[in-house]
């Protein structure tokens, strides 16, 4: 629940959107962090649920911009999280091991949605 005492600026990039899987930096709330910047340290993974086109369209009508084809259809597929969209900062995508995700949502949790057991992750960054 810590931090390294820092944060980094939010980088929203328009082709990086929260679809299942996406890699995605924690923030605290706009209310103490109106300039949305990002933890130095905490990440989340989406897991996300199931979305429909209207959910797009009422994104896109509330915070003012189009989704791509291609975003369009991964949502629709994969599901996510296109609420975060432009709030959060999405910096990479899981490519293959998607059901571990949902295996890790599956864990028991204490208040705060922190697993009850350290939840051990072996990562390999492609470039």
């Amino acid at each position: 629940q810590g931090g390294p005492g820092y944060t980094v600026p939010a980088e929203f990039v328009d082709s990086l959107v929260h679809v299942k899987g996406a890699l995605a930096a924690a923030r605290t709330s706009d209310a103490v962090n109106p300039e949305k910047r990002s933890s130095g340290s905490q990440f989340y993974i989406v897991q996300g649920r199931p979305v429909t086109e209207q959910d797009l369209q009422m994104i896109e009508g509330r915070k003012g911009f189009r989704y791509t084809v291609h975003q369009r259809e991964a949502y629709l597929q994969s599901g996510g999280t296109p609420f975060l969209d432009r709030d959060y900062t999405v910096f990479g995508q899981v490519i293959e091991g998607l059901e571990v995700i949902d295996r890790i949502a599956a864990v028991a949790t204490e208040p705060g949605d922190r697993p009850k057991e350290d939840v051990k992750m072996k990562v390999r960054v492609i470039k």
